[in-house]
């Protein structure tokens, strides 16, 4: 079949084709949309994608714009981590609580000529602002899918080989080729009692079901931090517990350090380093403590016993491959993670090209960020269809929702030191300050910086560090440029809107060869 019918005028195209069919009643204009696509011959669809996520939601919505007959397996949780557990509502929460830290900073809100007398807050209102959020992104996703004609199966899938999937709802299929988008889910070590109420992951945090008075947060990474931002300006007290010698472990350290000056210490947070969280013990709120047990984490020694109110499990996600059936294409995950080369293709055993089976998004541990996922999903579809291509994850942007945000691109600065000792070149380095930008100054938000690192022999921009006022916006022409292979000499020339936050970019740029910025 080469033909797509849409609705009931009778209208015909090619295969893959977008129709519509207008009918007019009245004052009314309705308008219908329906694609119906052929598979390959001998298959059930041309692409099947295991996982709804953000990663599978944007392989499946490629696919059917290249033609594709589609189909997705969503075990019932279209939108995935991100959008029921992750980033989305989170980033509801962060606001919400973000307004009530702005609205009870007095200093600040006298600086701009602000009086509030009280701020109160609803924890409920809260949560369900969170909840409510992450419901409509979801609808809006399936629906997108259901509308570009993805046929969405609400069925968990499994490999019985790389072109044959066994489905949950006890049916087999096949697709030409198959893309695995299976997510991740909390890590959780060993030791660390789970009960969802006074011991929990990112996952029941969301929920919002408590504001304890003090919270211990295993691990300060983006989603501890993230949290500690939320907590904090809610009113409780924040421990955290990390195993590594200093807090924030992954950012760059120049960031680090103001990180520590602007999130940490100026609230009620305090932390211990070099120390695992051995055993946690869940307690009950308002009765008993949840008790951590920490050892030294070199020696394996106990050093102390906290006893808090909730804990927090922030140790990182874990590829969710399990039941996948990997074992039935001859794959050996490594600590969960399947192996992929450049391509999202998967990889044997013996370290060959698995034809027509690709894996994209936390389960290749690759990057594990959403947005991520979704480049890697288009990519592999690009690949499917004939096209090479190579996602350039050096140029993939991150951010830390904070108050102020934290973005990046690129690797860190001594990772830019070492990659420069061993290709022969040198870094320079450059800042623009917040503090000197006029839209930062009247937002009253002059703390943070801009760091742009580069290779001194061409100018090539290699990083850029951001922490301060909308970092999260800023870092994507930063990462524009990464990819696009910019150096800072064009980007001190292009025009930055004056008075915007840009102008810290724009600054940073101008700054790495001599120019003055204002």
């Amino acid at each position: 079949m080469d033909f797509a019918f849409v609705g009931g005028a009778g209208v015909f195209g090619k295969r893959g084709a977008r129709l519509d069919v207008r009918q007019r009643g009245g004052s009314r204009r309705a308008v219908q949309r329906v694609v119906l696509f052929a598979a390959a011959d001998g298959f059930d669809y041309d692409v099947a994608v295991i996982g709804a996520g953000v990663g599978g939601h944007g392989a499946a919505l490629h696919a059917v714009s290249k033609g594709l007959k589609t189909c997705i397996f969503s075990a019932d949780d279209v939108g995935g981590t991100c959008v029921n557990r992750g980033c989305v509502p989170s980033k509801a929460l962060l606001a919400a609580a973000g307004r009530v830290r702005e609205m009870k900073d007095a200093h600040h809100l006298k600086a701009l000529g602000i009086t509030v007398d009280s701020v109160e807050y609803d924890r409920e209102g809260v949560s369900e602002h969170a909840n409510g959020l992450a419901s409509r992104v979801r609808g809006n996703m399936s629906n997108s899918l259901k509308a570009l004609g993805v046929e969405v199966i609400p069925a968990k899938a499994s490999l019985l080989g790389a072109q044959s999937i066994k489905g949950s709802d006890g049916k087999t299929y096949s697709a030409k080729d198959v893309i695995l988008a299976p997510g991740s889910v909390p890590f959780v070590p060993p030791g660390i009692t789970i009960d969802g109420k006074t011991v929990f992951t990112s996952d029941e945090a969301l929920k919002l079901e408590a504001v304890p008075d003090w919270v211990a947060i295993i691990g300060s990474g983006y989603i501890g931090l993230e949290f500690s931002d939320v907590y904090t300006a809610l009113g409780s007290n924040v421990t955290f517990v990390e195993a590594m010698p200093n807090i924030m472990p992954g950012f760059d350290p120049e960031i680090q350090r103001l990180a520590t000056r602007l999130l940490v210490n100026p609230r009620p947070i305090d932390y211990v380093t070099n120390v695992f969280a051995a055993k946690v013990t869940p307690g009950e709120l308002g009765k008993r403590p949840v008790v951590i047990e920490l050892i030294d984490a070199a020696t394996k020694e106990p050093v102390d016993t906290l006893e808090v109110d909730a804990a927090m499990v922030a140790t990182g996600r874990a590829p969710n491959t399990k039941e996948l059936n990997l074992e039935a294409v001859n794959v050996e995950a490594q600590r969960g993670f399947v192996p992929v080369d450049e391509r999202m293709r998967v990889l044997d055993k013996d370290g060959a090209v698995i034809d027509h089976l690709y894996c994209i998004g936390d389960a290749n541990g690759k990057m594990m960020l959403a947005h991520a996922a979704s480049t890697q999903g288009v990519s592999a579809v690009e690949n499917i269809t004939g096209n090479p291509h190579v996602v350039n994850h050096d140029a993939v942007p991150a951010a830390c929702f904070t108050h102020p945000e934290i973005a990046m691109v690129g690797p860190t600065e001594p990772q830019a030191k070492e990659l420069a000792e061993k290709e022969g070149f040198e870094i320079g380095k450059s800042l623009g300050h917040f503090r000197a930008n006029s839209k930062a100054l009247a937002e009253n938000e002059g703390d943070g910086i801009c760091k742009v690192l580069y290779r001194k022999d061409n100018g090539k921009i290699i990083a850029v560090h951001i922490i301060g006022l909308h970092a999260a916006d800023l870092i994507q022409e930063c990462a524009t440029a990464v990819a696009a292979g910019l150096t800072v000499n064009d980007l001190a020339f292009i025009t930055h809107t004056h008075p915007t936050l840009s102008e810290v970019v724009d600054e940073a740029m101008k700054a790495a060869v001599g120019m003055a910025a204002h």
